[in-house]
């Protein structure tokens, strides 16, 4: 199927094939038709399978017809994060620029004076997060009732960062003759109850089973005592051909003191988290993406949604707390039909999380004896004293020619620093333990064991 088959205009089409794309994604190609007959959706769909230009290709062609008034935009789409937001904006300028429509970008961190003067002039599409539009509407800044089309973007991260009354509050000021779409990555009962309340007949297309991982990614994890992670990270950055990285951490404080290390050694490491300003998280994506750097150490704000071409690996530098960030962060390579591959680092502690995403995604995760034995941990082959041979090493993924050189100072002695880390709030059940052991000196978890002896 072309995307000439499926009703889009000519000059959507015109924009559609220059951007580089002639056939549609599976999503694509069913929920497209039934957004241009006016049918509420239901779409259900893993990251990197072209979600969002499911729904932004046949607004554009919906939208095309009418005219917008001051302060009532005439269609809404709410997005969980600013990132994801600015996304679909670059969305709509790549594919409608043949097309006059307006368009404003509610969100926080930039200038409230800016997006109120965009407002003003009225738009056809608004894309905004719950908390920014909240604000503008409690302001007087803002109306709802012009709003024709409703898309609610990554619902089941929506839940996950408590916005589903700011969700309920906003759907009921907008006309109950719009139409709707929801899309999300799974399907949890909170996310069920609100289609069930704010969609009507909804067409419900599923492309994939709810929370399974990319079968293109080759997935992996390795055992490692806490105070070894960044040693096995250089490692593996040095020997197994790591092109383009994201590393994820759990804590703000560990995304930035991983990137000053990282910059240490000599690598091109740029770093995005919640404690940065937009400008500034903005600054380090294009620079990712242009390729100044090659190494994005990260927080779960650039777990979700977040569309690069060509990144190589994933690394969860920490397991995640939450099972489903597992697949939105894996979910960041081997997208379009490419391969990646996902490294997961963990510690003696971290078997309740192992199960937990081994239980979404349905699927066992191999765990690296060769990565084990390089790195001071033990196998349950290596009891007896016998060596487990490594892999031979990967050649190693070219440096910038102005990086500076690595500097190997492991021997020489330090000046102790205080430590003044403000430590995180973590949800309910999250593990400490990754900030205070020592190192691996205990048995081999039970879990991992059985695995290795298979």
């Amino acid at each position: 199927m072309k995307f000439a088959d499926i009703g889009l205009s000519e000059e959507l089409l015109k924009s559609v094939a220059e951007a580089g794309y002639d056939e549609p994604t599976p999503i694509q190609a069913q929920a497209i038709p039934s957004v241009l007959m006016m049918k509420d959706i239901i779409g259900i769909a893993q990251t990197g399978t072209g979600k969002t230009a499911s729904f932004v290709l046949p607004m554009i062609d919906i939208l095309a017809h009418g005219r917008s008034r001051a302060r009532m935009p005439r269609s809404l789409i709410l997005e969980p994060t600013r990132e994801l937001a600015a996304q679909v904006a670059e969305n709509f300028e790549k594919y409608g620029k043949n097309h006059n429509l307006s368009m404003a970008l509610l969100i926080g961190g930039v200038s409230m004076g800016d997006q109120i003067k965009a407002l003003e002039k009225g738009v056809d599409v608004l894309i905004a997060t719950p908390g920014r539009l909240m604000d503008l509407f409690d302001r007087g800044r803002i109306l709802m009732s012009g709003c024709e089309l409703l898309v609610i973007d990554e619902a089941d991260r929506m839940l996950d960062m408590g916005f589903i009354p700011d969700i309920e509050s906003i759907c009921s000021k907008l006309p109950s003759t719009r139409q709707t779409m929801l899309f999300s990555a799974t399907m949890p009962p909170p996310i069920k109850r609100l289609s069930d309340q704010f969609l009507s007949n909804p067409k419900y297309i599923e492309v994939s089973r709810p929370a399974t991982a990319n079968t293109s990614i080759d997935q992996s994890l390795i055992e490692v005592a806490p105070k070894a992670k960044r040693k096995l990270l250089v490692d593996i950055l040095d020997n197994e051909g790591v092109e383009t990285a994201i590393i994820f951490c759990n804590r703000k404080t560990e995304v930035r003191d991983l990137c000053q290390s990282l910059r240490k050694d000599g690598f091109d490491a740029g770093q995005i988290h919640g404690d940065m300003d937009q400008s500034s998280r903005l600054a380090e994506l294009d620079r990712f993406k242009s390729g100044e750097i090659n190494i994005l150490c990260a927080s779960d704000v650039a777990a979700r949604g977040l569309d690069i071409k060509g990144v190589s690996h994933v690394i969860n530098y920490d397991i995640p707390w939450h099972p489903d960030d597992y697949i939105h962060r894996i979910g960041r390579t081997g997208r379009a039909g490419a391969t990646g591959v996902a490294i997961t680092f963990i510690t003696r502690s971290d078997a309740e999380h192992v199960e937990s995403i081994e239980k979404l995604t349905g699927m066992k995760i191999p765990v690296r004896k060769e990565r084990t034995a390089r790195t001071g941990g033990k196998p349950a082959d290596q009891a007896d004293g016998d060596h487990v041979q490594a892999k031979p090493a990967k050649a190693k993924a070219p440096r910038r020619k102005d990086a500076p050189k690595k500097s190997r100072q492991e021997d020489a002695p330090k000046k102790p620093v205080p430590d003044r880390r403000v430590e995180e709030k973590k949800p309910p059940g999250a593990d400490d333990s990754n900030d205070i052991d020592e190192g691996w000196n205990g048995p081999m978890p039970s879990f991992l064991e059985a695995r290795l002896n298979r």
